[in-house]
């Protein structure tokens, strides 16, 4: 597994969400996200720090009319679903799916171009810099994606270059003593055994939903409350 580090940095009123971490140095928060071809994309924030400085990132992470994706200055189109996992004083743990994406200059899009394979993003967020970890299975295309990004940020929008090399660290141990309901772990089962976690994908919800003989909108259901937990386990255990 190879590893593309890098950080987004933000100058104060480039991006709503970065101003609250800017204003707030003592507030962060940890993603994780995993685009699913050209189109679709889960995301699950995690944010932690002074009472004012969650409730805000929280309410902006919940807004569909906030561009949570986008790193250029064009607005995209999507289908968004969001699910409040956890909310309590200092602290919030927010799922976001989006379906039909359109036009989207989101990092995990935009590397969707270049690298086949590419697993998982992680991303950190603290005063202004947005630190960005991708997870690949080969790098022989991230020049190009590297320069792709660069021309792509938006006003206010900075690129900083860390490295690329073998990954540090745990990779994809969500994996291990989750517990997730046995009707959503046979969607997931079937769903990767399937090909739909595979780029580009093998099969589609529709396809999935005649196999399991259910509903197309209870495998959508269950596939991504399955997700929310494994991706919730994840950040418990690496935050």
């Amino acid at each position: 597994m190879r590893e593309f580090v890098f950080e987004i940095r933000y100058a104060p009123g480039s991006d709503e969400l970065m101003d609250v971490f800017i204003e707030s140095p003592e507030a962060s928060s940890n993603a994780l996200l995993c685009s699913m071809g050209d189109a679709k994309l889960w995301k699950l924030d995690r944010t932690v720090g002074p009472t004012a400085a969650v409730e805000d990132a929280t309410s902006l992470l919940t807004d569909t009319s906030y561009d949570q994706l986008s790193v250029s200055d064009r607005s995209y189109d999507a289908r968004q679903y969001t699910d409040v996992l956890e909310r309590e004083p200092g602290r919030s743990l927010i799922y976001n799916y989006f379906d039909k994406l359109a036009r989207c200059d989101s990092v995990p899009i935009i590397t969707n171009q270049y690298l086949d394979g590419a697993l998982l993003f992680e991303v950190t967020r603290r005063g202004g810099t947005e630190k960005w970890r991708i997870l690949m299975e080969d790098d022989k295309k991230v020049g190009m994606l590297y320069d792709t990004l660069q021309g792509r940020l938006g006003g206010g929008l900075s690129f900083h270059f860390h490295h690329i090399g073998d990954s540090t660290g745990s990779v994809l141990t969500l994996f291990n003593s989750v517990a997730i309901q046995p009707e959503q772990h046979h969607v997931l089962e079937k769903a990767a055994k399937e090909g739909y976690y595979r780029t580009p994908r093998e099969t589609t919800l529709d396809e999935l939903a005649t196999e399991l003989e259910c509903p197309r909108s209870t495998v959508s259901y269950r596939l991504r409350r399955a997700e929310a937990a494994l991706v919730n386990e994840y950040l418990t255990n690496n935050s």
